[in-house]
């Protein structure tokens, strides 16, 4: 059997939601450089280059970060069993088979409601711990929630 990319890609609303949750992180490093290069000891080109190159960075990782996320970030559930895939610098792939589910659950934070996004989270009998699928729509994840449900509610196996 060879191994593939699950087939179901992300919301692709979970590109802004997540270049909006990275945002804050570089507001606060560049407002912590503003104040510290403030001082009149530092010389001009250190107050230049510092807070230049630290919005070309910020502004690098928030245009690449939250798209390679999208492109990653894959999941697919079949007959047998859950697939996911995520990461952009350090990506992982999980495949759990169905008999293994033990709970399977629906989180919202309050940014993800307002990016109508959901995140999945399939608890497995696995020491690796759970499978997370993050930026669903939240049909979806409804939708994916009732399906495993319902799949899992037949399975003959303990789920141990």
């Amino acid at each position: 059997m060879l191994l593939r990319d699950p087939v179901h890609l992300v919301s692709p609303r979970a590109v802004p939601y997540w270049t909006v949750r990275a945002l804050p992180l570089w507001i606060i490093v560049l407002a912590a450089e503003l104040l510290w290069l403030s001082s009149p000891r530092d010389h001009f080109f250190v107050r230049v280059v510092v807070p230049a190159l630290t919005v070309v960075l910020a502004a690098a990782h928030l245009i690449v970060m939250p798209r390679w996320r999208f492109r990653v970030h894959r999941w697919e559930v079949t007959s047998t069993a859950v697939y996911t895939q995520s990461g952009w610098l350090r990506q992982e792939r999980r495949i759990a088979p169905l008999s293994r589910v033990q709970t399977v659950d629906t989180e919202r934070g309050p940014l993800e409601q307002l990016f109508m996004l959901a995140n999945v989270t399939v608890t497995t009998a696995s020491a690796a711990g759970p499978l997370r699928i993050h930026g669903l729509d939240s049909a979806t994840a409804e939708a994916l929630v009732a399906e495993l449900t319902e799949v899992t509610s037949h399975s003959q196996g303990d789920a141990t």
